[in-house]
């Protein structure tokens, strides 16, 4: 898109919709496409009908210390298991016929392990910055049915050097029963200028 005689490239129709509606806003606000959520900045952008609720628990923003975390609500739907399968091309019968999974252990049609461990990801992605992943220890604990509403929890426990922290990483179902079990090392940058 060309405003007054220069171009800008966005990484999504979202920022795009942003600029178009107020343009002057974009330039004179660095990241005005970020979220804010309960008062801290976070490198997430409006993405279509990606859904889910963040809840944010930080003493510092600029600071991150051990205690500080962050938790992600999201319902798992069909349209999700499809997508994903679309995106991955794991079509794995186990998640995709039902006829196939009643006749398993589980008795039906399971979420990918991936998609559920990704929630993990999501609730990251709300620490003030930019996260990035350095290693991640999963066990998973039990299925995941299409319609679970799953909580990810993600809680700094030690901080490490050079930007980097070690975290505890959870999924829970509506039951509170525990989905995935885990641990994550993340290298967290500021927010760029």
């Amino acid at each position: 898109m060309t405003h007054n005689s220069k171009t800008y490239h966005f990484c999504s129709q979202a920022c795009r919709d942003l600029f178009e509606r107020d343009p002057g806003q974009y330039l004179n606000d660095p990241h005005p496409h970020l979220k804010e959520i309960e008062g801290v900045t976070v490198p997430r952008l409006p993405s279509g009908r990606a859904a889910g609720d963040f809840e944010i628990e930080i003493d510092n923003p600029i600071s991150l210390g051990v205690g500080d975390r962050v938790t992600f609500t999201k319902t798992i739907t069909d349209e999700d298991v499809r997508k994903f399968t679309e995106a991955t091309s794991d079509t794995n019968a186990l998640h995709l016929n039902e006829d196939f999974a009643a006749k398993t252990r589980f008795g039906g049609r399971i979420v990918h392990g991936t998609l559920v461990s990704g929630l993990i990801s999501s609730a990251l992605a709300c620490f003030p910055g930019v996260t990035i992943y350095l290693t991640q220890n999963l066990e998973f604990k039990r299925p995941v049915s299409i319609g679970d509403t799953l909580v990810a929890r993600c809680e700094i426990i030690e901080t490490l050097e050079d930007s980097e922290f070690c975290l505890t990483t959870r999924v829970e179902n509506e039951a509170g029963k525990l989905v995935i079990d885990g641990t994550v090392t993340v290298l967290i940058d500021d927010l760029p200028e």
